[in-house]
């Protein structure tokens, strides 16, 4: 197993408890970049006393250093501009931390799934691990170190200005809880905007999916028109969403202009008024001099200026929090993971028999006790959705029985045998599936075999002289360019290639012409006379008339 494919318990995906678990992965990261870039601000109020210093001594004829306060000022100023790209590394880096464990782990789940995710279609898990996880980058690096500063700088300089003038400090204790208080009522909008926006972001992808799968019948239908306008509809809707999502955020760093610009302005008049001599209350024990007051207008924006970059990154963290619900929600959509691991592995000694016993569904059928010996043919009738796929695919080790015991090759199948059981299997799905690789690897899937041998027993080795490259022709995921009996005798060439002991066929003739299916047959009758053992799940009473045995499946079984 490697670091990033979780265990057994954990790909059960059970519910998470919140965001933690999830940003887990960057929490050191994230402390040092908050604390490098509190220690930055915090240099601000040290360069402030410095030039409140030096104009405060040329106001009053004080004598003073230009060249020791230029050199101070420019020392403090390395040092911020040092922490900043230090805190900016470290939130950069857990950011990628974060969003590369979040991906890793949604495809090494999905990956050993044992059926359909409950979560989506394929779009909709696409865009959460694809472009989803990355509206975690802006949360991370921009939100998290602002909320740090706004936790400690707006105090440090409410002391410092409290230290100068109670009257100043009045003035940013009155006006700054105002900013917080609109940010959260703000915030409320555009966190649910947010998340409308990332479930038709998801919808969106889910659509584009379907309709490409479906491009040959929509063009044979003439329905393109009409899918276009459908497409282009929804597409409005995800324009209309992200619009009201800018809006909100817009109207977020409006009102905190607003508040800012008039705290600083009043801080602006009083001393103003206050250096004039027409004001004289607010301080301690005398008038503000020219120096306090230069000391408390420079720290005035700062005041509010870790608040103006906490809203900056509030539509961020709106996005963030409508990804970190979708991806609680994709782990508490659990279902059972595939036994043992997917990898390769040797294959499972002793002869291949195959006993199930009290075995039930998980869809709640309990299937009748079956033993297949070694060499058998054997075919899973019953009425469509009766479990016939589903008793392959847990023969297989892809379902894992509500109830009861699967054996094979005379042990239990279980996470310790399933690799080394499906190492000697062959599988033929109903529905044709090719990887974005050439057709040579699509069939040989990196093992060793007679592959001209396969193609003639499938009878489609003129098929695949015929394409433009051969072996080397990359098809689509659903066998574009191939018709639905070429691709089917495809899938039987990958299930016999390599000389499997069992051969698992799903429906392997339905929807084929009477001599496409004739074909898929007596290839797999092939397997048979070589000793191979078959089960095949099937409608065709024909091809159910081949086998040495008749499994029913289903209601009446």
């Amino acid at each position: 197993m490697t670091e990033d494919t979780p265990d057994r318990d954990e790909a059960r995906a059970e519910p998470a408890g919140g965001a933690e678990p999830i940003l887990a992965a960057g929490r050191d990261r994230l402390r040092r970049a908050a604390l490098l870039s509190v220690l930055a601000a915090l240099i601000w109020p040290l360069q402030a006393a410095l030039v409140a210093h030096a104009l405060g001594g040329l106001l009053t004829g004080a004598d003073v250093s230009p060249l020791t306060v230029a050199l101070g000022f420019a020392a403090l100023g390395a040092g911020r501009a040092i922490l900043g790209v230090l805190s900016e590394t470290q939130s950069q880096l857990a950011a990628e931390t974060v969003i590369h464990a979040a991906r890793a782990r949604v495809v090494a789940q999905e990956a050993r799934r044992a059926g359909d995710s409950p979560f989506g279609g394929a779009g909709s898990l696409a865009a959460l691990a694809g472009e989803k996880l990355d509206l975690l980058a802006p949360y991370l690096t921009r939100y998290a170190p602002a909320r740090a500063r706004v936790m400690v700088l707006p105090l440090v300089i409410l002391a410092l200005a409290l230290w100068q003038s109670w009257a100043v400090a009045l003035v940013l204790i009155v006006s700054g809880p105002l900013i917080p208080v609109f940010m959260a009522l703000v915030g409320m909008a555009a966190k649910e905007a947010s998340q409308r926006q990332m479930v038709e972001i998801g919808g969106l992808n889910d659509l584009l999916v379907e309709r490409l799968s479906a491009l040959v019948d929509i063009r044979l239908l003439g329905a393109g028109a009409a899918v276009r306008d459908g497409f282009a509809a929804k597409a409005g809707d995800l324009r209309r969403r992200t619009m009201a999502v800018l809006q909100i955020a817009f109207l977020s760093s409006t009102v905190l202009e607003l508040f800012a610009a008039i705290g600083v302005a009043m801080v602006a008049v009083y001393i103003g008024f206050s250096l004039l001599g027409e004001l004289s209350f607010g301080s301690w024990g005398g008038p503000i001099s020219a120096q306090a007051g230069i000391f408390l207008l420079l720290l005035a924006p700062e005041f509010y200026q870790p608040m103006r970059d906490l809203s900056a990154a509030w539509h961020d963290k709106a996005a963030a929090d409508a990804v970190l619900k979708e991806m609680e929600a994709w782990q508490s959509a659990g279902t059972d993971s595939l036994l043992g691991q997917g990898g390769r592995a040797e294959p499972l000694p002793g002869a291949p028999a195959i006993s199930l016993r009290g075995c039930r569904l998980p869809g709640g059928t309990t299937l009748p006790d079956i033993d297949i010996a070694p060499g058998e043919s054997v075919a899973l009738t019953g009425p469509s959705g009766a479990g016939k796929t589903t008793t392959l695919r847990m023969i297989a080790g892809l379902v894992v029985p509500g109830s009861g015991q699967v054996r094979v090759a005379g042990q239990e199948l279980s996470d310790a045998t399933a690799d080394g059981w499906r190492a000697r299997l062959g599988w033929m799905p109903q529905a044709p599936h090719f990887l974005n690789a050439s057709l040579r690897r699509n069939l040989t899937l990196e093992r060793e075999g007679d592959l001209p041998a396969a193609l003639t027993q499938s009878a489609v080795r003129e098929v695949v002289e015929a394409l433009p490259q051969g072996l080397n022709t990359r098809l689509g995921e659903t066998g574009g360019g191939l018709s639905g009996g070429e691709a089917r005798r495809l899938t039987l060439a990958r299930a016999i290639y390599g000389g499997p002991e069992v051969i698992l066929a799903d429906e392997p003739t339905a929807d084929l012409d009477s001599r496409t299916a004739q074909a898929v047959i007596e290839g797999l009758m092939a397997e048979v006379a070589r000793g191979a053992t078959l089960i095949v799940a099937t409608h065709d009473p024909a091809l159910a008339a081949r086998m040495d045995r008749v499994i029913p499946i289903g209601a009446g079984a």
